[in-house]
């Protein structure tokens, strides 16, 4: 196919992921092959300062000429050479200097330039998008431990030659996906590996030797959504701080998965004690918001359990302080379960998903409820598409079928033909349908 074709196919594919993933909020997808005027204009000023210089159809970056080069992975010159991409050009002034511009062969893709037709090196198209959209100067910049060195490092030598400024403010390098065969907890620590130069490349050294990519058989994002939820994957990457390794195995997932089952369950318990879908609670969508009802108020009840303002605050702040600490994800997670369980706790204490139920207490419950919602919305979790769609095939036709098979199953254990009611829960488990039998009522559900 062609490499136009190719492109094209590889970056809706990537599109589509992000759809399937929730992931919003990006201003703009610039194409390296749309800002070649940027680049050329960025090779050329570096040539003119000394940083750069052109051999026989191609341009390279001259390290040498950069005092601090390496300054962001702690590599020196005489260690860059180890990592560098293949360069057989022998005229070059030192082995580390890498291309800005590469003379195309017959057959490859070409722009006009200066020095002939060519294309872009690998580090100088994202140099050139950067300061045409952001400026020469970028609060944050993100990527893989993987991109640290050469592809960061150079970006940030060939801008900064450049403009004369810094680059980035703040670099966050996430860690690299490693296989493992032992679930692990939800709610993961921080990563406590140092910010030194030499910490940095010691753990990303050790990452990538046990990195897991498709040359190793890494399963694609297609075939991970056909055997996990979404949501329950965004939950997985969560749960462990952005710098660490991410610990990979199905049995992980799932694990993680059925955890996440007790989140859906607290939702429809909610929905039948008060009414009103979790989903379509409003809470506080900024730190200060003062525009919408905030998740916690001191009429909130008089409950001294979830309707204590004061432990709702405290779980509050546990939560901001994680994800002040470096985005500590993982620490946020954690908090979500505890207040998961506080949640159930107060639901159990005042029977509030039973006949028996203290209907005064229903607006603490909200208030604890829509807390939820405030913390899980800034992690980009329980946004409604799963439960919404499965309501949807659940119509009024089905769920009055179930409760005539829950009362028919409810007729066979009381005349003690305990066969058919096993019979009966046994099917509907292999038609992934669970019962859950209460004092007062039995439930269904999918799953």
């Amino acid at each position: 196919m062609t490499v136009e074709a190719l492109a094209k196919e590889m970056t809706q594919d990537y599109f589509d992921n992000l759809k399937t993933m929730a992931v919003e909020g990006i201003d703009h997808f610039p194409y390296a092959t749309q800002h070649i005027p940027e680049m050329q204009e960025i090779i050329a000023t570096l040539i003119e300062k000394g940083y750069a210089y052109p051999l026989d159809g191609d341009v390279y970056f001259c390290c040498t000429k950069d005092e601090d080069y390496g300054k962001l992975s702690g590599r020196s010159l005489s260690e860059v050479l180890a990592g560098t991409r293949a360069e057989t050009h022998g005229a070059k002034q030192h082995p580390a200097d890498f291309a800005l511009w590469k003379s195309s062969k017959l057959g490859e893709p070409a722009w006009p330039s200066p020095w002939g037709p060519g294309r872009p090196g690998w580090h100088i198209e994202c140099s050139a998008m950067a300061k045409k959209i952001l400026g020469d100067s970028i609060d944050i910049h993100g990527g893989g431990l993987d991109l640290m060195f050469p592809h960061h490092e150079n970006e940030l030598a060939q801008s900064e030659s450049c403009t004369g400024k810094p680059f980035a403010r703040y670099w966050m390098h996430n860690g690299l996906m490693q296989a493992s065969g032992a679930p692990g907890k939800v709610g993961g620590g921080h990563d406590k590996r140092g910010d030194k130069p030499t910490d940095i490349a010691t753990a990303k050294e050790a990452q990538e030797a046990n990195k897991l990519a498709g040359s190793k058989g890494a399963a694609s994002v297609k075939e991970l959504f056909a055997k996990h939820d979404p949501e329950t994957i965004r939950f997985f990457l969560l749960a462990t701080h952005y710098r660490s390794p991410i610990d990979f195995s199905d049995e992980r997932i799932a694990e993680i998965g059925k955890s996440l089952e007790g989140f859906y369950r607290l939702f429809e318990t909610y929905q039948r004690a008060s009414g009103q879908s979790f989903y379509a609670l409003t809470s506080a969508i900024t730190r200060n918001d003062q525009s919408r009802p905030h998740s916690w108020s001191d009429d909130a009840g008089e409950s001294k359990s979830v309707g204590d303002v004061a432990e709702l605050k405290a779980l509050r702040q546990r939560y901001l302080d994680a994800m002040d600490d470096d985005f500590n994800t993982g620490g946020a997670v954690g908090v979500l379960f505890d207040l998961r369980k506080t949640l159930n706790a107060f639901i159990g204490e005042h029977k509030l998903d039973t006949a028996a139920a203290d209907k005064s207490q229903l607006p603490a419950l909200t208030a604890g409820m829509t807390l939820l919602k405030e913390l899980a919305s800034i992690l980009g979790v329980f946004r409604g598409s799963k439960v919404e769609a499965a309501a949807d095939a659940d119509d009024g036709m089905l769920d009055g079928l179930m409760q005539l098979v829950i009362q028919i199953r409810a007729d066979a254990r009381k005349n003690k033909n305990f066969a058919v009611a096993d019979l009966i829960r046994n099917k509907l488990n292999e038609l992934k349908i669970s019962l859950e039998d209460r004092t007062d009522q039995t439930l269904w559900r999918r799953g």
